[in-house]
């Protein structure tokens, strides 16, 4: 396990980042009328961002196009 400084941001920039998409593209992309559905519809947001959103450190592709070891995958 690897661990960064506290309050060092600079050296942990992956997580910033991904707290910040998560942020934006959940936490406060809508108005919920709830805690209860604003929880509810974190899964499908993480759904979206590992499985269809193309990310550019992976050549476009979704976080899921890396895995190898996905169940069915190799079927």
């Amino acid at each position: 396990m690897k661990k960064t400084r506290p309050y060092r941001p600079q050296t942990n920039g992956k997580i910033e980042r991904f707290h910040r998409t998560l942020a934006d593209g959940w936490g406060y992309a809508r108005c919920y009328s709830s805690e209860h559905e604003r929880r509810h519809r974190l899964p499908a947001f993480i759904h979206e961002y590992n499985h269809h959103r193309p990310h550019t450190a992976c050549g476009n592709q979704p976080p899921v196009s890396r895995l190898t070891n996905l169940p069915g995958q190799h079927t």
